[in-house]
């Protein structure tokens, strides 16, 4: 006799074998959809990244920037109120690669996770040329 059907028992359950199967389905190399880490929950190395900054001589300054940024404010907006740098474009620096950056600039963005401006993931980071505070847009 021929084993039962189990259309039964996954009606039941509410699982079918093709939602089960769809998990893991997708265009492209393994995981469906885009994902920055690595399985074990590091970063992918990266080659350049898309940063924003702000930049502040003082450190008090930087602190009401991380202030406002707590609060809610988006990365962007806090960077032209806040920043000194020349530049102004709300802290974007755009494409840099590796190398091209001051050494703890450069160590403290790359450890980062990519982020929006209005959910930024920043850290804080001093080099010679004063207190910055880093997000990264992307990495590639």
């Amino acid at each position: 006799m021929p084993p039962k059907n189990n259309k039964a028992s996954q009606k039941d359950s509410g699982k079918s074998s093709a939602a089960n199967e769809s998990k893991n389905t997708g265009k492209g190399k393994g995981k469906a959809g885009k994902d920055d880490k690595k399985d074990d929950g590091k970063l992918k190395p990266a080659t350049a990244i898309n940063a924003r900054h702000i930049l502040c001589e003082k450190h008090s300054k930087k602190e009401e920037a991380v202030t406002k940024l707590e609060e809610g404010g988006k990365f962007d907006d806090v960077a032209k109120e806040y920043s000194e740098d020349k530049a102004r474009q709300g802290g974007s620096l755009g494409w840099k690669t590796r190398g091209s950056m001051d050494a703890a600039f450069e160590k403290a963005a790359y450890e980062l996770e990519p982020s929006t401006t209005a959910n930024p993931k920043y850290v804080e980071v001093k080099t010679g040329h004063g207190y910055h505070v880093i997000m990264v847009e992307g990495r590639r």
